[in-house]
C-alpha cells in the first residue's frame, strides 16, 4: 500500500479528522472524536514510510511476529505499533488494521461520547 492510498482509507473511516502535527510538520494525524488513531510520516525515515497505529496488545504481540513490516513504537508498548508501508504486510490487513485502531479508540471512549460516535 503506498502512502496516498493509506491517507485516502484512513480518511475512509467513519468521523475521520486529519492534521498535521504542530510539533514537527512532518507527521499527519487522524483522529476520531478528538483522539489519534493513525499517524505516519510525511517523509521516509531511512527510506520508509511509517504508519503508527494503535492496536489490542495481544493481536500486537501475533503480529509483529508474523510480519517483519509490524514493529514496536518507540516507546516499546503493545498498544501501538508502526506499521512499515510497502513491505510484507498485506494491504487488506493494513485496511484492518486501520479500522481496528480506530475501534481501540471508540472502544476507550466515555459511554456518551460513543454514542455519539454511533449517531455521527
Amino acid at each position: 500500500m503506498n502512502i496516498e492510498e493509506f491517507r485516502e482509507y484512513c480518511l475512509s473511516i467513519k468521523g475521520s479528522e486529519e492534521s498535521i502535527s504542530l510539533q514537527t510538520r512532518k507527521i499527519l494525524v487522524f483522529k476520531v472524536m478528538e483522539k489519534v488513531f493513525v499517524y505516519f510520516t510525511l517523509e521516509p525515515e531511512d527510506g520508509i514510510f511509517k504508519a503508527y497505529l494503535k492496536c489490542n496488545p495481544e493481536r500486537s504481540v501475533e503480529l509483529r511476529e508474523k510480519y517483519n513490516g509490524v514493529n514496536p513504537d518507540d516507546f516499546k508498548t503493545l498498544l501501538w505499533n508502526w506499521i512499515t508501508l510497502e513491505s510484507d504486510v498485506p494491504d487488506e490487513l493494513i485496511k484492518e488494521l486501520i479500522q481496528h485502531s480506530a475501534d481501540e479508540v471508540i472502544e476507550k471512549l466515555p459511554k456518551k461520547k460513543q454514542e455519539e460516535y454511533f449517531n455521527i
